[in-house]
C-alpha cells in the first residue's frame, strides 16, 4: 500500500501527477469529507495513494 503522511506530502504528490490543488482547498476537502484520508490523532493526516489516484480519475470523470 503506497501511504503518505501530512498536507505538503499530498500536496507534492498531486503536482507530480500534474493535479495541482492549494492547501486551502486541501484542508475543504478534508473538512467537508470530500477527499480520501485517514486522521491519526489530532495533527496527523495519511492518504493511501491508491485512494487519491482512484479520486482524481473520478473527479477528472465528472468535469
Amino acid at each position: 500500500m503506497r501511504r503518505i503522511q501530512g498536507i505538503q506530502k499530498l500536496i507534492s504528490y498531486l503536482e507530480s501527477v500534474n493535479y495541482p490543488i492549494a492547501e486551502k482547498d486541501i484542508y475543504d476537502l478534508i473538512t467537508n469529507k470530500k477527499l480520501p484520508h485517514k486522521k491519526v490523532g489530532l495533527d496527523i493526516i495519511i492518504f493511501d495513494l491508491d485512494q487519491i489516484d482512484w479520486w482524481i480519475e473520478q473527479d477528472q470523470t465528472q468535469s
